[in-house]
């Protein structure tokens, strides 16, 4: 393991205290930073999910059209790259992008790079929904910058990245 700054800590070093004051010098502690970490994270996904589908419901959304919705907002993408991006699988983006065709907020565009991966691309019936989303998404996030203040909802964003990042970097094998 290492230290804060960056380098091996050796055996006989003392165990740093952790930010919560708990000290992870040892094994055990890292174990319940790791376990208090997902469990907060658990919760704010359903906190989050819970905003998401009171925001998305007036503009005919749910919170999962939504999610696939605004990662093929800026380009259109095969429907593995959106599960990629977003962190779930191949076939619940796979039901939700259909559903979103069958309703006309999104459409099937040929894909140059491969014949049989389609590109999901938003309608305009798709932006007009996302956009009519944006008001109270704002409002949401004014309201987190007041609680938080500026510089600490930045921080929170960065540490979320980087979290996910870590996550990325040993892989999903819990014995990595």
């Amino acid at each position: 393991m290492t230290g804060r700054g960056g380098g091996a800590r050796g055996a006989s070093e003392p165990a740093e205290a952790g930010p919560v004051g708990v000290e992870v010098g040892a094994g055990a502690g890292y174990a319940e930073l790791l376990s208090r970490s997902a469990l907060g994270v658990f919760r704010l996904n359903g906190q989050f999910l819970a905003v998401a589908e009171e925001l998305a419901r007036p503009a005919g959304l749910t919170a999962a059209w939504w999610q696939v919705l605004g990662a093929v907002l800026p380009e259109p993408l095969p429907v593995a790259g959106i599960a990629r991006a977003m962190g779930i699988t191949r076939q619940s983006v796979q039901r939700i992008a259909d559903l979103l065709v069958e309703r006309g907020l999104a459409v099937y565009e040929p894909n140059p790079a491969h014949r049989r991966a389609k590109l999901l691309t938003p309608t305009e019936a798709g932006r007009a929904a996302i956009h009519g989303i944006t008001p109270g998404h704002a409002a949401l996030a004014a309201r987190l910058a007041g609680e938080l203040g500026a510089a600490g909802f930045a921080e929170t964003v960065r540490v979320l990245e980087r979290l996910s990042e870590a996550m990325d970097a040993i892989g999903d094998r819990p014995d990595r």
